[in-house]
């Protein structure tokens, strides 16, 4: 009995000890003189990701940080990536950070209405090569076939969001990332819904993109996509401007009664129907109202200058009203 109760007693300093020194180390600032980002390889075992720590100057003794880390239960939540450890940082703190997967991102916001060219522009400030290498992508037909893109390009396809990019994250992965939040915009309602109209899922998201470039009221998204349903079904030209410079310039730049001649194929000013594919990433309004236009018999529709709309029935009211609002374009 008193040798189990000595022994309890050396356990229990044995215990005491340890939890002192392993807090002692935790508190203790780890060994850089200088900010250090570190990589963490997909897969990476603990052991392994101790290694590289010690190798970098992180942590002075790989075992001890080893025992740390199956406390924590690290080993099994440790995520791949780079991380930014700070030279003021204790092994508590690095601990931490491992635990949250704080590794270092990149945020890139699409807006509605931005193409590929704005997107390129964005993803090209995380990494310049993936400018060119998003055009390449972007027209590659077994990636997009891979993907269950029925479309020209990636145009369109790339859903307005907030995402935050992985440090590293190579370009194909992160087009992956914005085109299956694509997929949980246009879910299997909006499919249904497409199939009941007789279109294509092309041909919503093409027009949603046009009615996204057109409309700067939400409110008048559904009187937008009701003009050019109306219009396409007595086949008369969409005559979209925006259309008439996709691939051009900035629709921001303005449109010209010169750029209306652009020989295009996307170009509804002269040619009939729906363009091959979108001109930007369409937001679900504009993708709803694609597919669920107002039940008006409006055919045209002029800008006041405000960002609001007139509509009219015929083209002789519409004269009138552009007569009355000199100075704004013809749409």
């Amino acid at each position: 009995m008193r040798l189990w109760k000595a022994v309890g007693i050396v356990f229990l300093i044995y215990f005491l000890f340890l939890t002192l020194y392993v807090t002692i180390e935790l508190t203790k600032p780890i060994n850089i003189s200088e900010d250090t980002e570190v990589y963490i390889p997909k897969g990476a075992s603990f052991s392994y990701i101790a290694k590289i720590f010690k190798e970098k100057g992180i942590i002075r003794n790989e075992t001890v940080f080893i025992i740390i880390g199956r406390i924590y239960g690290i080993e099994r939540k440790a995520r791949a990536g780079y991380y930014l450890f700070k030279k003021e940082m204790t092994v508590l703190d690095v601990i931490k950070k491992l635990l949250e997967g704080k590794i270092t991102e990149y945020t890139v916001t699409i807006i509605e209405g931005d193409s590929l060219y704005e997107i390129a522009n964005k993803l090209g400030s995380i990494n310049s090569d993936f400018k060119n290498q998003l055009f390449t992508l972007a027209y590659d037909r077994d990636f997009l076939n891979s993907l269950k893109i029925e479309a020209p390009s990636l145009e369109g396809y790339l859903s307005p969001d907030t995402y935050n990019i992985p440090k590293g994250l190579e370009l194909e992965e992160i087009v992956k990332l914005m085109v299956k939040r694509f997929w949980e915009v246009y879910d299997s309602k909006l499919i249904e819904k497409t199939k009941k109209i007789g279109w294509t899922i092309n041909e919503v998201v093409t027009l949603a993109s046009i009615i996204e470039k057109e409309a700067k009221l939400d409110e008048e998204k559904p009187l937008i996509s009701a003009v050019y349903h109306n219009r396409l079904k007595i086949g008369m030209p969409l005559q979209a401007d925006p259309t008439a410079i996709y691939g051009i310039k900035r629709y921001k730049d303005g449109v010209t009664k010169k750029d209306l001649k652009n020989k295009s194929p996307y170009n509804t000013y002269l040619v009939k129907g729906l363009p091959p594919g979108p001109i930007a990433s369409p937001g679900l309004k504009s993708i709803l109202a694609a597919l669920s236009p107002a039940k008006v018999s409006y055919l045209y529709f002029v800008s006041r200058g405000d960002g609001s709309h007139e509509f009219s029935v015929d083209y002789k009211k519409h004269v009138s009203v552009i007569n009355q609002l000199k100075g704004n374009k013809l749409d």
